[in-house]
């Protein structure tokens, strides 16, 4: 079925039938998330083996760029060889469980694009032509986005966060012993909370094209901005500054060019009301 077909369809359609609608494209999501995480669940040796603890292991892709890096700069304090932890199970369901939420978490993370594709499809309907036109590759930026974030959040935020709290001791007879959940729990919310903080962007050129918030008003609230991404990178990392630094250092980028956007935005709208003015006053002469 043609996109424009679909969309004459559903605004044609009752209060019933996009419920319908709805249930349809949450099953057909649901369904995506399901075959990739039972993919991801049968490939363990690979998904948990390599992707999951590929950063309790001291062979990583980060710790050998930053052990090289610090060959280059003469810097031995940068590399990273020794990670002075080991995992346990310490519950009769701890590995499966564990192995049950990270294939679907892994699987979601692989279906976001065509979930947020079957999202966007139910909600593009109620739109505008403008707004249409102007929100043309939201699923592609939005999808590009979500797996840069997720990619920051595993290859860099999470070996940092790892490489701190293994070695964090206030005693050396204390060893540190971390059971499964906590690993994949941490590592979990890492990678996720950076997909998700990498949407910011997004946001703003929504809230930018519904005129709720202007490149102006983003420049005054800088600094609270600052603040509330501070307090936000406190809560999803792990307590050291290292980490939350690290997370909130692209998050503020990101917000530099949510007003980029804004003003790009408003640059355009003033162009398309200068130039209806003129329209309007060449009818009225």
């Amino acid at each position: 079925m043609a996109l424009d077909q679909y969309q004459e369809e559903e605004e044609g359609m009752s209060f019933l039938d996009h419920l319908e609608a709805l249930r349809w494209h949450l099953l057909r999501s649901i369904a995506a998330i399901l075959i990739f995480s039972v993919i991801a669940f049968l490939a363990k040796s690979i998904v948990f083996g390599m992707v999951i603890l590929g950063p309790s292991k001291i062979d990583f892709f980060t710790y050998r760029v930053l052990c090289d890096l610090s060959s280059f700069v003469n810097m031995p304090a940068l590399c990273i060889d020794e990670l002075p932890f080991t995992i346990q199970s310490r519950q009769m369901t701890g590995q499966f469980s564990m192995h049950m939420t990270s294939s679907f978490v892994v699987g979601f993370i692989v279906a976001f694009p065509y979930v947020f594709w079957e999202v966007w499809r139910f909600i593009s309907p109620g739109l505008y032509d403008q707004e249409k036109q102007a929100a043309r590759g939201a699923v592609f930026f939005v999808s590009l986005l979500f797996f840069l974030g997720a990619a920051f959040g595993y290859y860099i935020l999470s070996p940092l966060s790892i490489n701190f709290l293994s070695n964090y001791q206030l005693d050396p007879s204390i060893l540190n012993e971390f059971d499964i959940t906590s690993y994949v729990t941490t590592l979990t919310m890492l990678v996720l909370a950076s997909a998700i903080m990498f949407q910011l962007p997004v946001v703003i050129y929504f809230l930018s094209m519904s005129g709720l918030v202007t490149s102006g008003m983003l420049r005054t609230y800088r600094r609270h901005a600052i603040v509330v991404i501070l307090v936000l990178a406190a809560v999803i990392t792990p307590p050291d500054v290292i980490s939350q630094l690290l997370i909130a250092m692209p998050i503020l980028v990101l917000y530099e060019a949510g007003i980029n956007i804004a003003k790009r935005l408003e640059k355009k709208r003033a162009l398309k009301e200068a130039e209806y003015e003129r329209e309007r006053e060449e009818e009225n002469d």
